[in-house]
């Protein structure tokens, strides 16, 4: 393989989750409709009782509004679109997790409506596998791992492959 040929090749792959040199992820958990997800523990920044949002006309759907808090602009996104669920029942358990993440180079916090939220666990990696190239329903490069848990999957989502493409699509 050519050097470049190997660079695309590692470049086109998604990042694995951040497993430290035990195996070990610090994770939040979180529920959308009937599954469980987490997010990296210290890509977490906040969790907030749900604010009202407003909507950003020609902004991308999966995130299509916006929230004050603290006198900062921070954009909502709804993974349910990038998971192709169904629209969220707001309830008293829905939250917003507020994450940072880089896009394009530069930290941005970014809050994503949930369900539910669970609590920090660790996760280990002998646990855990890449989701399977057949019966997905979702994108397959949406997906760090799949973790089996004695009360079912626990998702990792690979924030950085849906939120590059919404980015992608909002630039087209």
């Amino acid at each position: 393989m050519q050097p470049a040929e190997l660079m695309q090749d590692i470049l086109s792959r998604p990042p694995s989750a951040r497993w430290d040199d035990h195996g070990q992820l610090e994770v939040l958990t979180f529920d959308l409709g009937e599954e469980t997800l987490a997010v990296e523990a210290m890509l977490v920044r906040e969790i907030l009782d749900l604010l009202p949002e407003t909507k950003v006309p020609g902004a991308p759907p999966l995130v299509s509004s916006v929230v004050n808090f603290r006198g900062k602009i921070i954009p909502i996104a709804d993974l349910r679109l990038a998971f192709d669920m169904p629209p969220a029942q707001v309830t008293v358990d829905s939250r917003i997790i507020v994450i940072e993440i880089e896009i394009g180079g530069e930290a941005t916090q970014i809050g994503m409506r949930t369900d539910k939220v669970h609590e920090v666990t660790t996760l280990n990696r002998s646990d855990a596998e890449t989701p399977p190239a057949v019966g997905m329903r979702w994108r397959r490069d949406f997906i760090h791992d799949l973790v089996r848990q004695s009360g079912g999957i626990i998702v990792l989502p690979n924030l950085g492959a849906i939120f590059r493409t919404d980015t992608d699509a909002a630039c087209s």
